[in-house]
């Protein structure tokens, strides 16, 4: 799997850039937690700093495209994105953390 960085747009108010991508694969689109390991492995961050927010492939391609939040700390994902969304990107929440307390 190969993934190529299309364009990549700063968002200083919500501390996070916005990142579209291409995903090059030989088998079926590949899961969303493997794209998002790899495309935090790309732009050396943390899985749970990377939000995979849309996948898009083709019927009968073998690209994919993509759009990505990746966030400066994991805290400001958790702040600004919704609880289904961090659910879906395998990202613990604030549910999570207050049961771990607890």
């Amino acid at each position: 799997m190969d993934i190529d960085i299309i364009s990549e747009t700063e968002n200083p108010m919500l501390h996070r850039t916005d990142v579209r991508f291409e995903v090059q694969h030989d088998e079926a689109t590949p899961a969303r937690l493997q794209v998002r390991d790899s495309l935090a492995a790309k732009l050396d961050k943390g899985s749970d700093e990377v939000v995979i927010q849309d996948l898009d492939t083709k019927f009968g391609m073998r690209k994919t495209v993509g759009y990505a939040k990746v966030y400066e700390t994991a805290e400001h994902a958790t702040d600004v994105e919704q609880d289904y969304v961090l659910e879906r990107n395998a990202i613990a929440g604030d549910e999570d953390a207050e049961a771990e307390e607890a």
